[in-house]
């Protein structure tokens, strides 16, 4: 039986702070190995902060909607929020940003969906009620 947690805040970077530290704290609690709650932190952050900035921009802000699937092999995050929906349906490629120019010609952003795509066994994305669902797969190692 997995174990299922959630948490909803309001679109702001203070709440989506407190949002992340949430699951994160939850996710320590199932003693998943510290690395791998590490890179899913990233992730997760990763992505909430793309809603943020992103799906409430130029909107009052609304809500976004966290909730985790553990099992003994996978955790899955779904995020959900009532931003506009992502251009053509389909999430950024998530191509990695060139960085072989000098310092200061580096791109101020660029890396977020890399990384989310790199830290991830799966993505999924769909457009539901009006609402975005983000789900993200995690591979979880089993203890020995």
């Amino acid at each position: 039986m997995p174990d299922t947690f959630a948490c909803s805040f309001t679109a702001t970077e203070l709440e989506a702070r407190s949002g992340i530290s949430f699951v994160v704290e939850r996710l320590r609690d199932f003693d998943l190995p510290e690395d791998r709650v590490g890179d899913i932190q990233i992730a997760l952050a990763e992505a909430v902060n793309n809603v943020v900035e992103h799906a409430y921009k130029g909107v009052p802000t609304g809500d976004v909607r966290i909730r985790c699937n553990l099992s003994s092999e996978q955790l899955w995050i779904r995020i959900s929020d009532a931003g506009p929906p992502f251009p053509d349906g389909e999430l950024p490629a998530g191509e990695l940003a060139d960085v072989s120019g000098p310092l200061e010609d580096l791109p101020e952003g660029g890396f977020g969906w890399f990384l989310i795509r790199e830290l991830t066994s799966r993505i999924l994305y769909e457009r539901t009620d009006g609402a975005n669902q983000l789900s993200l797969c995690f591979q979880i190692e089993p203890q020995t």
